[in-house]
């Protein structure tokens, strides 16, 4: 049955999809290059002498800095959100098949080439907090899939 106005009626009513998710399937590079910036990141660990190069080693020097991003509880969760795009980007760039995909609600994920998809954003948020999961183990367990 067609009904006119309920074309339109849906049409206002739909949810639209979030800036990134609209930005990806445009252009996927570039978001994930913009998803590899980790600004906040790299200018914290910068001070502290360790050069983020996007190689797995990098991942095992941010696992033994001493925590004192936990000192500021505001700052706390962008960090730690960027340690997680930082473990997405190292991933990405190293392990054959791997790639982001971002979900409907704008969280970016990586999907390994068997399917998998790993929560890297989650992870670098309870890395930031807690210490664990390691960075690096993360990273291993994604090679070996």
């Amino acid at each position: 049955m067609n009904i006119p106005f309920l074309d339109h009626w849906r049409k206002r009513h739909e949810p639209e999809p979030p800036p990134l998710v609209e930005a990806f399937d445009r252009d996927p590079d570039g978001v994930a290059e913009l998803l590899a910036e980790c600004a906040l990141l790299r200018s914290r660990v910068e001070r502290a002498g360790v050069a983020l190069d996007d190689t797995p080693g990098s991942l095992q020097r941010l696992d033994q800095l001493p925590p004192r991003w936990r000192d500021d509880q505001e700052e706390l969760p962008w960090f730690g959100n960027d340690a997680g795009l930082y473990l997405g980007t190292v991933i990405v760039r190293n392990v054959p098949g791997a790639h982001w995909r971002v979900w409907p609600n704008g969280g970016p994920v990586v999907v390994l080439e068997s399917g998998r998809e790993i929560p890297v954003v989650e992870y670098g948020l309870d890395w930031a907090m807690t210490g664990a999961p390691e960075l690096s183990q993360a990273y291993a367990e994604a090679a070996e899939q």
